[in-house]
């Protein structure tokens, strides 16, 4: 028996009867579900289920999505990504043709998380190793990504392609991101449960302890990156390269993998606040971590940190981890979402 939630008529946004492409909330549920045909490609592989009994075409094809081509890592023949063709209805003659439809995405590119079965376990937990140690730019899955994100971008243009993922797929497209940021291309990016690599203060009740805590990390932060100003110098010039990449970043406040993030942007505020905006600034960019690392050679720039986004909070109740970090709950009705923008600037 398939999993109900990979039944699209039962778990999917079948809510969506339209799409308007300019509804930020259509978009979120849009690229979710995209996501999640990814996973269920993969489990449609892995039980050996086509024709007729495929369950991942309902999730693109709902959303007038085909499969342009799919994206499988050659160390387990696991499915993690597809790009996506947008092809919408033919107009019926004499119809009013949609105006939202003229900003969808053309392409899509999505790439699904870690999956929990005998088949991908290992090489995903693998690759999750490789976000820890900011080594996933060198495995085989990024590259793969990274090379279908650029033929498009260099053969249509950036402006109607979107790029998203979930957990492991979002840390993919993170850096696929960054990179083309780096050449002044901004791509439209969906970002879900990205991981963070830091203790979850976020999980913290008190919220004078925790603001404590991030005061005395910045500090620390700051301190670090002053004496190794030689290694803190390349990751402050790749940060402000990305300034204008304004993800939109999808994180639950229950997820310890990514909640982090809320704090992450919210305390730079905090630092203006106490008259310690440089020492803010220089923490924003720099993780003592990664400083460390790149002394001995074995850093590269942090994946998980970047300096604007669109932060999307959901602060529904969430039973578990499993729903807490899962990626049902972004097209959800009752998504409590609280939206906040924060652009960076340098000055």
């Amino acid at each position: 028996m398939p999993s109900q939630r990979d039944l699209f008529e039962v778990s999917g946004p079948t809510h969506l009867t339209s799409i308007n492409w300019n509804c930020p909330n259509h978009q979120r549920s849009v690229a979710a579900s995209l996501v999640q045909g990814v996973y269920v490609l993969e489990r449609d592989r892995q039980q050996n289920r086509y024709g007729p009994e495929a369950r991942a075409p309902a999730w693109y094809q709902y959303f007038h999505f085909i499969p342009m081509q799919i994206l499988v890592d050659d160390a387990d023949s696991s499915i993690f990504g597809v790009v996506y063709q947008y092809t919408p209805p033919v107009p019926l003659p004499g119809s009013v043709p949609d105006p939202y439809s003229l900003n969808a995405p053309t392409f899509v590119v999505a790439f699904r998380g870690t999956i929990a079965k005998k088949k991908t376990l290992s090489r995903d937990l693998a690759l999750d190793f490789h976000i820890l140690k900011n080594g996933l730019e060198n495995t085989n899955r990024f590259r793969a990504g990274y090379e279908a994100l650029n033929y498009l971008v260099y053969t249509y243009g950036h402006q109607r392609i979107w790029l998203a993922g979930h957990s492991l797929g979002s840390a993919i497209a993170i850096l696929a991101a960054k990179s083309m940021a780096k050449l002044n291309v901004y791509v439209k990016s969906f970002l879900f449960n990205p991981p963070f690599l830091s203790a979850p203060i976020e999980m913290i009740k008190d919220t004078k302890v925790k603001a404590r805590i991030r005061i005395a990390n910045s500090f620390v932060t700051a301190g670090v990156a002053s004496v190794l100003k030689k290694h803190s110098k390349r990751s402050n010039d790749c940060f402000d390269m990305l300034a204008l990449w304004v993800p939109q970043l999808y994180v639950n406040h229950a997820d310890k993998i990514c909640s982090e993030y809320i704090g992450y942007f919210e305390h730079r505020k905090k630092m203006e606040e106490i008259g310690a905006k440089g020492v803010g600034k220089i923490a924003t960019k720099n993780s003592v971590r990664d400083l460390v690392l790149n002394v001995f050679g074995n850093g590269s720039e942090p994946l998980h940190l970047f300096p604007s986004a669109i932060l999307n909070v959901n602060w529904c109740h969430s039973p578990d981890f499993k729903t807490a970090h899962g990626i049902h709950q972004w097209w959800r009705l009752d998504l409590n979402l609280d939206s906040r923008d924060f652009q960076y600037c340098s000055n």
